[in-house]
C-alpha cells in the first residue's frame, strides 16, 4: 500500500482532516494506524477503502490505483471491519453472513460451508441462529470480522477491532489476526491499544492533525528513544500528553 501527498477537507471544515499525509507498507504485514482522536486516521481509511474522495493526493492498494476504474475491483480484494458494528441486529449471525457473502457473489453450498467453518473457528457454532441484538459485544465483533473475510480478501483493513470486548474476545481476535497474516494477507489496523500495537504490528504509522510524525518497527522506535519504554511512551512523545475531544 502506498498513501502519497493524500489531503483531504469536508465541505464547511475550517481544518484538513488530512495534509498531505504520506506512509507506504509491503504486502504480508500488520501496519498499525495510530494517532490520537482526531488525527484523521478513520478519515485515511475511508479514502484507501473508496467511501470517501480524497480532496487530493494518491492512493495504491493492492498494486492498483484507488481511483473510479479500479474501485470495484479493489473492493473485492479488502474487508473492511468498521469501528461500529455493521450488523442487521434483528436477523441471525448466520443470516447475517450469507447477506454479506451474497454482496461478494459468493452463494450456495460453499458459502454456507465457509460461514459455518468461521462460526465455529470464532467460537460463535452455538449462537448461529441467535438474533445478533441478543449477542454480547465481543460476539458481535467476531461476527463483524466474519462478514469481512468471507471472500478472503488480500488486504483486511480494521478500525478499532477490539474495543470494548472481553479479553477472552480480544484474545481470540488478536490470535486470528497473525495467523490471516500468517497466511500471507496484509492488515492495516487502527486502536487506541497501544500495547495491543505493539505486540500485534510490524510496522506502524503514527499521525496526527493529518500528517505522518513517525513510521517504523515498533520495537525500533522504542530503541531509538532511549527515554521511551515502550510504544505508548513513543506515542506520547510525538503526540504530547494534552487531552483530546
Amino acid at each position: 500500500m502506498v498513501v502519497k501527498d493524500l489531503h483531504k477537507t469536508y465541505n464547511g471544515a475550517v481544518e484538513p482532516s488530512v495534509a498531505g499525509l504520506d506512509f507506504s507498507f509491503p504486502e504480508g504485514r500488520i501496519a498499525g494506524l495510530l494517532g490520537p482522536n482526531g488525527a484523521g486516521k478513520t478519515t485515511t481509511i475511508s479514502i484507501i477503502c473508496g467511501i470517501v474522495k480524497a480532496s487530493a493526493g494518491t492512493v495504491t492498494v493492492c498494486q492498483l490505483p484507488q481511483d473510479a476504474m479500479h474501485r470495484e475491483k479493489i473492493k473485492q480484494m479488502i474487508g473492511i471491519v468498521p469501528q461500529q458494528i455493521a450488523l442487521f441486529p434483528g436477523l441471525t449471525a448466520f443470516e447475517n453472513l450469507i447477506y454479506f457473502g451474497n454482496l461478494y457473489g459468493l452463494k450456495g453450498a460453499s458459502l454456507r460451508r465457509k460461514v459455518n467453518h468461521y462460526l465455529e473457528i470464532f467460537g460463535l457454532e452455538h449462537a448461529a441462529n441467535k438474533e445478533v441484538s441478543k449477542f454480547s459485544g465481543g460476539m458481535k465483533r467476531r461476527t463483524n470480522i466474519i462478514a469481512a473475510i468471507l471472500h478472503d480478501p488480500k488486504l483486511l483493513i480494521l478500525d478499532e477491532p477490539t474495543a470494548g470486548v472481553d479479553v477472552q474476545s480480544r484474545n481470540m481476535i488478536l490470535q486470528f489476526l497473525k495467523e490471516y497474516n500468517a497466511s500471507g494477507n496484509s492488515i492495516l489496523y487502527t486502536s487506541h491499544l497501544l500495547e495491543e500495537a505493539q505486540a500485534l504490528c510490524d510496522e506502524v504509522v503514527i499521525m496526527d492533525q493529518g500528517k505522518l510524525i513517525a513510521q517504523g518497527d515498533p520495537h525500533e522506535l522504542v530503541e531509538i528513544h532511549g527515554e521511551c519504554r515502550n510504544l505508548e511512551d513513543v506515542f506520547l512523545h510525538y503526540t504530547g500528553h494534552a487531552v483530546r475531544d
